[in-house]
């Protein structure tokens, strides 16, 4: 097992995809690799807007190399323009994974609230301000995007598990709080 785990963490939208890549070692103590947003122009055509998302992405991919890619999974919500977007943006991340070789999940914006707050209904603020304390950043990273990146790159991370080099699993209080949510919500 290699002593980190490197991913790339994809806020998928048309306008702003946010873009993340942390190293998590054993001991779950991320770092952050890099972080950005691919941004397209609204006035574009949706293929000239969706290849800008690929291009961006698979830069990112060959720039940094990531063991894996985790994309927030898309949620209904009321605006279908919006959400038509956010999934189009998604299928296409999930499609550069699956061609450059790398496995690839999705994660709901509560799961990854959990992974990094403890709660899954956090705001953006919230997320950002757990952000730059587990990566020890020195300011918020901005804009949210990013920061929702980030966070769903670590909560890729965490749940695939993180053995300690003694072979014990160490849970962050925020790690603790999600693992006792997805238990209750199991049973």
């Amino acid at each position: 097992m290699t002593s980190s785990l490197r991913v790339l963490g994809i806020d998928p939208g048309l306008t702003r995809c946010g873009v993340g890549v942390v190293d998590v070692d054993r001991s779950r103590r991320g770092t952050l690799v890099h972080v950005g947003v691919v941004r397209s122009s609204p006035d574009a055509e949706i293929g000239d807007r969706l290849a800008i998302i690929a291009a961006g992405i698979r830069a990112a991919i060959a720039e940094y190399k990531p063991d894996a890619v985790a994309v927030e999974r898309v949620f209904a919500q009321q605006n279908t323009h919006t959400v038509m977007g956010t999934a189009q943006a998604s299928g296409v991340a999930l499609l550069i994974a699956a061609e450059a070789g790398l496995p690839a999940a999705t994660h709901t914006p509560s799961e990854v609230k959990a992974a990094v707050t403890g709660y899954g209904a956090a705001d953006k603020r919230q997320v950002q301000t757990m952000i730059a304390r587990i990566l020890r950043l020195d300011a918020l990273p901005q804009p949210a995007d990013a920061a929702d990146a980030l966070a769903i790159a670590l909560c890729h991370a965490w749940r695939r598990g993180g053995a300690t080099p003694t072979g014990r699993t160490a849970l962050t209080p925020a790690q603790r709080a999600w693992a006792e949510a997805e238990r209750v919500a199991r049973t």
